[in-house]
């Protein structure tokens, strides 16, 4: 019944980075949008990277410069490489997949920048 998994959350020093990996169901067809939200308590969820159609990437200017996301439609996946890892970078994580029918949400990964 999962649509999407995801891996690669955990904990991090300042500086560091993360990799998180999302693998949607080969059961969803035609996907539009793949990527990354995030929300930390008490705030709204925001948007943090997408990628769209043909490959055209849009990244929230809080992370830009920092996370790089890339996909591998073989296996119907997405990835979002996370560098110099700030405290306020400290969130749950979501993936989320836009098809031509519908919009699919992961369970979502913590992702916790201290020292």
């Amino acid at each position: 019944q999962v649509q999407l998994v995801e891996s690669g959350g955990g904990l991090v020093q300042p500086g560091g980075s993360l990799r998180l990996s999302c693998e949607a169901s080969r059961n969803i067809l035609r996907i539009i949008v793949m990527g990354w939200y995030r929300q930390a308590p008490g705030k709204e969820r925001e948007l943090v990277a997408q990628i769209i159609g043909g490959g055209r990437t849009n990244y929230a200017d809080s992370v830009k410069g920092r996370f790089t996301l890339s996909r591998d439609n073989a296996k119907n996946s997405v990835y979002l490489q996370m560098n110099s890892l700030k405290p306020e970078d400290t969130s749950v994580y979501y993936c989320y997949v836009q098809s031509s029918v519908r919009d699919y949400w992961g369970q979502g990964t913590q992702v916790t920048v201290s020292s």
